[in-house]
C-alpha cells in the first residue's frame, strides 16, 4: 500500500523541469504508461492502477484550492496534461480520472483542450463513441466540447481555436454516422445534446450544476448565447437533418426524446426558421402515423410517456397557426378527456399556457370549463392552475372561471359563502369538507382554524389575485382572524398568497388588511417566511401605514435585535432611526415613497 503522497505545487519561473507527484520522478514515460494501462476491468477495457487512480485523486483535491497566480495555475494545468498525454481515454474512463479531467479542462487553454479531443477521438475520430457511450468518458466530452464557448470573435481565426473546432466537427461526424445508436443511450445522448448547444451558440451549466431535486425541478436551465465559427451554422443543419432520420426513435424512446427536445429548445432559441421546419415535420410524421378509424393519432401519443415530453416541447415553441392547427384538427371535443389522464393532462397544461394571449384560448377554455369538478376530483390540479393563469396573463374569461370555481367548491350559493373562498381555494377542500357540513344536519362549524394550505391552492389564489376583479378574494381575506393571517405568513405556502394580495391591493385595501394584522407584526418578524412577507409589505406600503408598523416594533427592540431573521427587518425598516430621529425618517421615508410612485406612474 503505497504512502499517502501530496501533489507539489509548481515553483515559479521553472520550465525545464516540472514538478511532479512523489512516487513517479523516478519512471521512465514508457514504463508509467505501461504500469497505468495495464489493469483491465469487464469486457477488456484497460483501468488506471491503484497509483495513478490516487495520482488523479490528489490532482482533483489540488484543484478545489486556490492558486496564487495564473501562471502557476497554468503550470500546474501543463504538468497534469503531460501526464494525461497518450492515456487520455483510460483516464477519461475513469471516474476518478473523469472527474479530475473535468475540472481540469475548463482552466486549461484552447489548444490543450484540442489535443485532449484529438486523442480521446483517435486518428480518424472513431474512438469518440466508445468513450462518449462510456459513463465517465461521455463527461469528459462533453466537458471539453463545452470549451468552445469561450472562443471570442477574434479568437475564431487563431490557430489554436481551429483546432478545436476541427475537434468539436469530428464528433459531430461521428454522431451523424452513428446518429441512431449515439440517440438511444444513456450516456451518449447527452453528448449529442451537449453538441446541439455549442454547434448551435448556446451553452447552460454543467450537468453536475443541474442535479433535479435541488431546487425547482421545472424551470428550464438559464442559457449563455455565444459566437460560433461559421462551420457550425451549417454542421448544425447537417446534424438536425440527420437525427430527422431517427424521428420514429424520438417518440418511442424517452432518451432519444430528449435529444429531440433539446434540438428544438436550441433551434428555437439561435435558428427559429429551422426549428419551425423541424416542428412541421415531426409534427407530419406523428399525424400520418396509423391509428384507429376516426381517431387521431396524437391522442395516442399524448398519452405516451416518451412521446408526450416532445408535444410538449412542441406546443410550446410552435407560432400560433400551428396550435390552432393542433386543437381545430386533433384535440377538438377531447380535452377534458385529455386533462383527466394522468400523462396526457401535462401536454393539456402547455397547450393552455402557449394559447393564453392568442385567440384560441377562449375556445380551450369553454371545453375544459365543462370538466373542472371532474379535473378537480381526479387531482390533477396542474389544469387548474394552468386554466387560471392564462385567464390572468390573457385578460380572457376572468368572471367565469371565478363563478365556476366557487361552484365547483360548493361555496357559490348562497352568496354568504363567498367569505370563506379562500381557504377553500387554499387547501383544495369543498365548503361541505371543509366545514364539515356533512356531518349533521344544519350543523355548521364556520369557527375552523386555517389549515391544510397547499402548494396548488396557493398558485391557484396567486393567479386569482391577478383577476381584474379581486373583490372576493379580498373580502375572504379580511375576514380571517389576526392568528389565521399570521398563520398564512408563516407557512411556505400560505405566505405567496398573502404577499400578492396585500402588495398589489390599493392603499385603502391594504389599510384594511394591515388593520387585521396588528398585533402580529413582531411575530411575522421574528419568522423566516413572515419576515419576507412582512420587507414586501413595507416595500408598498404608504408612509402612514410604515408608520403604523414602525411604532407597534420598536418595544419590542431587544427581541426584534437578538433574532435571526427580525434583525434584518429592524435594519432595513431603519427603526433605530425612528426612534431617535423621527422627523429625518418621515423625511426619508416620504421621498422613497414618492420615487415609487414616480416609477409605478411611468410603467404603467
Amino acid at each position: 500500500m503505497p504512502e499517502k503522497e501530496e501533489v507539489k505545487k509548481p515553483q515559479k519561473g521553472v520550465t525545464k523541469k516540472r514538478d511532479q507527484p512523489a512516487g513517479y520522478g523516478g519512471e521512465s514515460k514508457r514504463k508509467k504508461a505501461q504500469d497505468e494501462t495495464k489493469a483491465e476491468g469487464e469486457g477488456g477495457k484497460k483501468r488506471l492502477d491503484a497509483m495513478s487512480v490516487g495520482y488523479y485523486r490528489r490532482v482533483g483535491e489540488r484543484l478545489n484550492d486556490d492558486f496564487e497566480d495564473a501562471e502557476e495555475r497554468d503550470m500546474f494545468v501543463e504538468n497534469v496534461l503531460s501526464e494525461v498525454k497518450d492515456k487520455a481515454s483510460v483516464v477519461a474512463m475513469d471516474r476518478t480520472g473523469s472527474i479530475t479531467l473535468q475540472h481540469l479542462l475548463p482552466l486549461s487553454s484552447l489548444d490543450q483542450v484540442a489535443k485532449v479531443m484529438a486523442e480521446l477521438g483517435g486518428e480518424s475520430g472513431a474512438d469518440f463513441k466508445a468513450i462518449s457511450c462510456d459513463r465517465c468518458g461521455g463527461h469528459v466530452v462533453e466537458s471539453a466540447v463545452r470549451q468552445v464557448s469561450r472562443l471570442t470573435a477574434k479568437e475564431e481565426e487563431d490557430d489554436e481555436s481551429e483546432l478545436l473546432e476541427v475537434q468539436v466537427l469530428a464528433l459531430s461526424q461521428v454522431v451523424r454516422d452513428n446518429s441512431a445508436e449515439f440517440i438511444k443511450h444513456v450516456h451518449g445522448s447527452h453528448v449529442v445534446r451537449t453538441l446541439l448547444h455549442v454547434l448551435a451558440g448556446c451553452v447552460g451549466p454543467p450537468r453536475t450544476e443541474t442535479r433535479p431535486g435541488v431546487k425547482n425541478r421545472n424551470a428550464s436551465p438559464q442559457l449563455t448565447d455565444f459566437e460560433i465559427p461559421t462551420s457550425f451554422w451549417y454542421e448544425l443543419k447537417s446534424l438536425t437533418e440527420t437525427l430527422m432520420d431517427s424521428v420514429k426513435l424520438s417518440i418511442t424512446d424517452s432518451v432519444a426524446s430528449a435529444v429531440f427536445q433539446t434540438m428544438l429548445t436550441v433551434c428555437h432559441r439561435k435558428r427559429p426558421k429551422l426549428c419551425k421546419q423541424l416542428i412541421r415535420r415531426i409534427m407530419e410524421y406523428l399525424t400520418s402515423c396509423p391509428a384507429a378509424p376516426g381517431v387521431s393519432p396524437l391522442l395516442v401519443f399524448l398519452k405516451d410517456q416518451a412521446s408526450s415530453h416532445l408535444i410538449e416541447t412542441i406546443t410550446q415553441l410552435s407560432p400560433k397557426s400551428l396550435l390552432r392547427d393542433l386543437y381545430k384538427n386533433h384535440l377538438k371535443g377531447h380535452l377534458v378527456d385529455l386533462a383527466l389522464h394522468p400523462i396526457a393532462n401535462f401536454p393539456v397544461q402547455r397547450l393552455t399556457a402557449a394559447s393564453a394571449k392568442c385567440k384560441l384560448f377562449p375556445r380551450l377554455f369553454d371545453e375544459l370549463v365543462q370538466g373542472v369538478e371532474a379535473i378537480l376530483a381526479a387531482g390533477h390540479m396542474g389544469v387548474i392552475v394552468q386554466l387560471a393563469e392564462s385567464c390572468a396573463e390573457g385578460g380572457e374569461r376572468q368572471g367565469e372561471l371565478m363563478q365556476c370555481l366557487l361552484q365547483a367548491f360548493h361555496c357559490a350559493e348562497p352568496g354568504s359563502r363567498h367569505v370563506h373562498c379562500l381557504p377553500l381555494f387554499m387547501s383544495l377542500l369543498t365548503y361541505d369538507v371543509y366545514y364539515h357540513s356533512d356531518t349533521a344536519e344544519g350543523s355548521v362549524q364556520t369557527e375552523v382554524p386555517l389549515s391544510s394550505i397547499c402548494y396548488h391552492g396557493s398558485r391557484l389564489v396567486q393567479a386569482l389575485a391577478r383577476f381584474q376583479e379581486r373583490s372576493i378574494l379580498l373580502s375572504s381575506l379580511r375576514s380571517l382572524t389576526s392568528v389565521d393571517l399570521l398563520k398564512l405568513a408563516s407557512d411556505p405556502a400560505g405566505s405567496h398568497v398573502l404577499q400578492v394580495l396585500i402588495t398589489t391591493s390599493s392603499d385603502k385595501g391594504r389599510g384594511k388588511i394591515l388593520k387585521r394584522l396588528e398585533g402580529q407584526y413582531v411575530r411575522m418578524a421574528c419568522s423566516r417566511l413572515g419576515s419576507r412577507v412582512l420587507e414586501a409589505v413595507w416595500n408598498s406600503a404608504s408612509v402612514s401605514q410604515r408608520q403604523n408598523i414602525a411604532q407597534e416594533l420598536v418595544p419590542s427592540e431587544s427581541q426584534l435585535r437578538s433574532d435571526q431573521f427580525a434583525r434584518h427587518v429592524w435594519a432595513k425598516f431603519a427603526l433605530s432611526h425612528f426612534i431617535s430621529r423621527r422627523a429625518h425618517w418621515q423625511e426619508i421615508q416620504t421621498g422613497e415613497s414618492k420615487k415609487r410612485k414616480l416609477f409605478s406612474d411611468i410603467l404603467e
